[in-house]
């Protein structure tokens, strides 16, 4: 029998233990409340007034929850403490997420029997995730060091544009947190800004580095240590990286193909670029589509079969233990893999020379059906709710899910019954797959007996 724990420091540890699926949402809520009441400020708006108080908590959750999903223009409704409190909660949301998702895995690698753990402890040796406070520190040290490179890149064109150091330096500064947290939160009017005679789509020196930003931080904190330390050996990178990389990769083509293929002649998208110009802005709306938020064309003047593409790649999302959403890319290649090895009639599904547990092919099953169902819920709820049609709820519903921060409509005028929906389905899809994940992995065990067998007819 385990002793009672005793203080702050021990009932966490035994909450941790018991349930990290709910602590994890207990968590995530409170730092959301204080957020909300520190936006609720007079002073946190640019009119001094009070926000309302369901747009306080949608900012706070859209913030802490790295999403991107407004209803009022972040850079002229909230003042400059508004904004700051905004990107404090991106970062405070993305370092969470980063530790908490690595956290809650090496749970899950405790928990494992002595061979998985033996292969685990070889693919990750080199991550020394063992040291809780090593872990926190490390992902501290990588948060900083990405966000502060893309700051140091992005400075001084903001500064050829004209800005003063001060404003360079604090919008340069928010993108690049807003980036590598795949957050999308904007400090320009309207969006992100021209800097120029030529259209945002063509400035490279902008859009290029949140392009990077967003990969990097959609890839998963133990895949970027992994390509630190391991970059010129892939096939040192274990498992769960190549699935990864190959799967961020593979959707980043396949995202910007189709939709250079159907919004290339759109004169309200795509159609109004040059060539070149096309090509990057169909680059930048793929990589965005994944978890990123941020966008050089009016999404709301995409057709409706881009819509659903864009639906596709948000639900998907970006890596495990990312700051991503949706159902994480590893869910969808372990999906098609088992898919592949029926079609092949093989007993195992097997990728780069290994094996899948049958353990994870139940997982991935699991956060796929429950991600599909949250959004067939929210979808109906918002229906309910608005006069919208069902092309452009499923767009809104599948982009707070997923956090991805992207919109075809005017959040702020779908109503606060549709505001409350879309905060908690934010809040769902920023804890709930990988504590799903979590949760069923720690509640695996083993029976001494098994029942007979038998095959239903399925499909």
């Amino acid at each position: 029998m385990r002793p009672r724990a005793h203080g702050v420091k021990g009932r966490l540890a035994e909450a941790a233990r018991r349930s990290p699926a709910r602590l994890a949402v207990v968590v995530f809520v409170a730092v959301i409340a204080v957020f909300a009441a520190l936006l609720s400020l007079p002073f946190a708006t640019a009119s001094g007034t009070r926000a309302p108080f369901v747009d306080a908590v949608f900012t706070a959750v859209s913030a802490v929850c790295v999403t991107g999903l407004t209803v009022v223009d972040t850079a002229t409704y909230w003042s400059h403490f508004g904004e700051a409190v905004i990107l404090l909660g991106i970062f405070v949301g993305g370092f969470g997420v980063l530790v908490l998702a690595s956290l809650l895995g090496l749970l899950v690698s405790r928990h494992l029997g002595l061979t998985q753990r033996l292969v685990a402890a070889n693919e990750t040796k080199a991550l020394r995730l063992g040291d809780v406070a090593l872990l926190v520190r490390t992902v501290f040290l990588t948060s900083v060091t990405v966000s502060g490179v893309l700051t140091a890149v992005l400075l001084p064109r903001f500064l050829t544009a004209g800005e003063s150091f001060g404003e360079a330096l604090w919008h340069a500064l928010f993108y690049g947190v807003s980036s590598f947290n795949n957050a999308g939160f904007v400090s320009h009017e309207g969006g992100l800004p021209q800097l120029g005679d030529g259209p945002v789509a063509g400035d490279w020196w902008l859009c290029g580095p949140l392009v990077v930003g967003v990969l990097l931080g959609s890839l998963g904190f133990p895949v970027v240590l992994v390509l630190r330390d391991r970059w010129r050996s892939p096939r040192r990178w274990g498992l769960h990286a190549q699935m990864t990389v190959t799967g961020v990769v593979a959707l980043f083509v396949v995202g910007a193909v189709l939709v250079a293929a159907m919004e290339w002649r759109n004169p309200a998208t795509l159609g109004a670029l040059d060539g070149v110009d096309r090509l990057q802005a169909a680059l930048f709306a793929s990589a965005m589509t994944r978890s990123g938020g941020f966008s050089t064309v009016d999404v709301s003047e995409m057709s409706t079969a881009t819509w659903l593409v864009q639906d596709a790649l948000m639900f998907v999302g970006g890596g495990s233990a990312s700051t991503a959403g949706g159902i994480r890319v590893t869910t969808l290649f372990v999906l098609l893999l088992a898919v592949v090895a029926e079609a092949r009639g093989n007993r195992d599904a097997e990728v780069f020379g290994r094996r899948l547990p049958q353990s994870s092919l139940r997982l991935a099953v699991a956060v796929g059906l429950v991600g599909t169902t949250t959004v067939l819920v929210g979808t109906a709820s918002l229906l309910a709710l608005t006069d919208e049609t069902l092309d452009v709820v499923l767009f809104e519903v599948i982009s707070a899910f997923a956090t991805v921060g992207l919109s075809v409509t005017d959040t702020g005028a779908l109503g606060d019954g549709a505001k409350w929906v879309l905060s908690v389905l934010m809040l769902v899809g920023r804890t709930g797959t990988m504590t799903l994940a979590a949760a069923l992995a720690l509640r695996e065990s083993s029976r001494l007996y098994r029942l007979p067998e038998e095959r239903p007819i399925v499909g």
